[in-house]
């Protein structure tokens, strides 16, 4: 990436226009070793600007930065300029830094999700899903925007009548943000995630609501196990799984709404990361620049194939929603068996 790595070292102006016309300018100083990256906000937002996109950037992309100092200076001429940026971005995917993380594990997809969430990625998201100050911007807009997830789902499915004794599958249940107030509203809830430690902490996130808030305690209790989503058995009225599939490519996910929907006698609930040529560009960016703590596997799905998989699984799609805040992005779908 020799291109993109000069804006590492030194500020960048692209001083000749793609086309005539004004010139887009953005501006990013960064002075704070713990503030967020300068780069990537200029960046972000001079692709905003020309794209016109309505949020920026999802759960797995962007995180805050350390050690930037400097400024950057982004001057573009237009469309031209902003589509040629684009598919260089896009074009020059990290598949070597992807090919590294995965030779970790042998090759294998599941597995390396599954040791960073039960390491550096259980920390990091245990943090932003929970209530706790020490987050940063860009994790607490995140922690805002999965929950306005959740909260559409927690009002579909209110709409749609009592939950009392209907049994749900919370697949990918991560710290328990939906397993949890379903099973406050009476359901059955069988909840599991990849990540033993995400279990352990959705079952502690559990048994405190119902403790130290004095919320009602459900006939039966949830039941929390560490288990990745193909080893899932079991019908259920109603099976669930959000911000799971931004973590495997299509193949992997087609496979997974096959078997979720296996599952399901009534409904299928499941969010992804929409892949539209504005997200891509930015999840680009994000990825030139990976924090520490966070996983740089991110996979963007259309949802045209998305649901093509559920039609082929005999589901219909009735219901859906669009999250998007400053650097989350989801789509949401509901999906009933025709």
């Amino acid at each position: 990436l020799p291109k993109m790595q000069c804006l590492n070292q030194k500020p960048f102006t692209s001083t000749r226009s793609a086309i005539s016309g004004p010139r887009r300018v953005v501006r990013c100083n960064s002075h704070l070793r713990h503030s967020e990256s300068g780069l990537k906000v200029a960046a972000g937002a001079t692709a905003l600007s020309a794209l016109a996109t309505p949020a920026a950037h999802a759960a797995e992309i962007f995180s805050s930065a350390n050690g930037l100092d400097g400024s950057l200076t982004l001057a573009v001429g237009g469309g031209v300029a902003i589509a040629g940026l684009g598919a260089l971005l896009v074009a020059t995917d990290p598949q070597k830094r992807r090919s590294e993380q995965m030779a970790q594990t042998g090759g294998d997809e599941k597995e390396a999700v599954k040791n960073y969430f039960n390491t550096a990625g259980y920390e990091r998201w245990r943090k932003i899903y929970g209530e706790t100050s020490e987050v940063n911007k860009v994790q607490l807009d995140i922690r805002t925007g999965h929950a306005q997830t959740v909260d559409k789902v927690l009002r579909w499915v209110d709409e749609e009548g009592s939950m009392e004794g209907l049994t749900v599958c919370d697949a990918g249940c991560g710290t328990g943000s939906l397993a949890i107030p379903l099973a406050l509203r009476g359901a059955l809830v069988s909840a599991s995630d990849i990540s033993g430690a995400m279990a352990g902490e959705a079952e502690r996130r559990y048994q405190e609501a119902v403790v130290h808030t004095g919320a009602k305690r459900p006939k039966v209790a949830p039941k929390f196990e560490a288990m990745d989503l193909e080893s899932i058995q079991g019908k259920y009225n109603t099976v669930c799984c959000l911000d799971v599939m931004i973590h495997y490519p299509q193949d992997k996910v087609d496979a997974m709404i096959t078997h979720l929907a296996s599952l399901a006698d009534k409904r299928l609930i499941i969010s992804f990361a929409p892949k539209t040529l504005s997200y891509s560009i930015l999840k680009r960016i994000g990825e030139l620049f990976p924090g520490p703590s966070k996983a740089t596997r991110a996979y963007l799905h259309r949802e045209e194939d998305v649901e093509a998989a559920l039609q082929r699984a005999g589901f219909k799609v009735v219901k859906r929603e669009m999250t998007a805040t400053s650097f989350y992005f989801s789509r949401l779908l509901e999906a009933v068996r025709v």
